[in-house]
């Protein structure tokens, strides 16, 4: 039996190397990096300090500073796993392009309102039926414009030991994002019980055995979905994004289907003029950072577009959406899904309430 469960991780191991996740061993039957040679533990009285990334044990092929030492390298890897006692599998989250969401499901609760989602106007009735990091997460999901059940979102979902929850997202490409613990209210957190595994960070791979148990990969999905949308907003909104990818140079302020749906296929200059403001003020938070109010503009711009297909003056709502998405995704190219949220609902929005010149100047 030990034998089996040796195996099953050094294949584990090997199976998150080829999803291009950089691996490094934990200590075997725990959930902590294995210890690295004397001189790079600090409780070592051989300890010489240095910096862990320039760490010349890295570059020999040791797992010396945990997280800082993994790799995709298969031979290392199958080195690294033919130790005994099989250490299990760490996956460093930053460079694997990971973001994972850990959700502790502890009975804690209930807690204050302003501890629950720090960057969210939580009621005090909402926060009277926080319990464990799982309220947190379905509550996180409805402030933020998620799914109706958080439990709707198709990802790789790995059951912990302790009863809680890892639910792995890929993140956008171009961007980074940090790491934090959802207690950590002196610095940045998504929520009460809720960390997050992404930059500086790591997670213990499905499949992993601690003397608590098995990390265990529940459901049928087996893959990361890619961030969603409204994750993503909670995140910056928490200051979790480090950056993103530089902005592409363009000549026009809007985009041509943009500038399209607001000239040629407006039927007046009023109606060109409105639709071309409200569409370059989506475009130009492309040049402006995160939290500069992307996802208000697009709302806007679609209500804008929306009330003018319901007045005639553009010719059809699929013409208006289109440009919308155009736009709005040259702005954020990582939230389009949350983009086609927004518009949809703009233009729904917009079309009950039909715009004229002589009405809305």
């Amino acid at each position: 039996m030990r034998a089996a469960v040796e195996s099953r991780t050094a294949e584990v191991a090997a199976w998150c190397a080829r999803q291009q996740w950089p691996v490094f061993p934990l200590q075997a039957g725990h959930k902590t990096p294995r210890p690295g040679c004397s001189r790079c533990r600090q409780a070592s009285d051989r300890y010489v300090a240095h910096a862990p990334a320039g760490c010349p044990c890295i570059g020999q092929g040791r797992w010396c500073h945990g997280f800082y030492a993994a790799t995709v390298d298969a031979g290392r890897i199958a080195r690294w796993w033919s130790e005994r006692p099989m250490p299990g599998v760490g996956v460093a989250t930053g460079p694997a392009g990971l973001v994972v969401v850990d959700v502790d499901c502890h009975v804690d609760g209930p807690v204050e309102a302003g501890r629950v989602l720090p960057a969210f106007d939580v009621t005090e009735q909402d926060a009277r039926a926080v319990r464990t990091g799982w309220d947190t997460w379905n509550l996180l999901a409805r402030l933020a414009g998620g799914p109706d059940a958080a439990s709707a979102v198709r990802t790789l979902t790995v059951a912990t030991p302790s009863g809680g929850w890892h639910l792995w997202f890929t993140a956008p490409r171009g961007t980074r994002w940090a790491s934090s613990a959802g207690g950590d209210h002196n610095g940045r957190a998504l929520g009460w019980q809720l960390d997050v595994r992404a930059e500086g960070g790591y997670i213990v791979a499905p499949g992993t055995r601690t003397a608590a148990g098995v990390y265990q990969a529940v459901g049928e999905v087996r893959t990361p979905a890619r961030l969603p949308g409204w994750l993503a907003g909670a995140l910056e909104r928490t200051g979790h994004l480090l950056t993103t990818a530089a902005p592409r140079p363009r000549a026009a302020a809007v985009p041509n289907l943009a500038r399209q749906i607001a000239a040629p296929q407006a039927r007046t200059a009023w109606a060109s003029a409105v639709a071309t403001t409200a569409l370059a003020q989506v475009a130009e938070c492309e040049r402006l950072p995160e939290g500069s109010g992307w996802s208000s503009k697009l709302n806007r711009a679609a209500f804008t577009l929306g009330g003018l297909v319901a007045a005639g003056l553009v010719s059809s709502d699929a013409e208006a959406h289109a440009a919308l998405v155009d736009v709005a995704v040259q702005a954020r190219p990582q939230r389009e899904r949350e983009a086609h949220r927004i518009i949809q609902s703009g233009l729904v929005a917009g079309q009950r309430r039909p715009l004229n010149p002589t009405k809305d100047r």
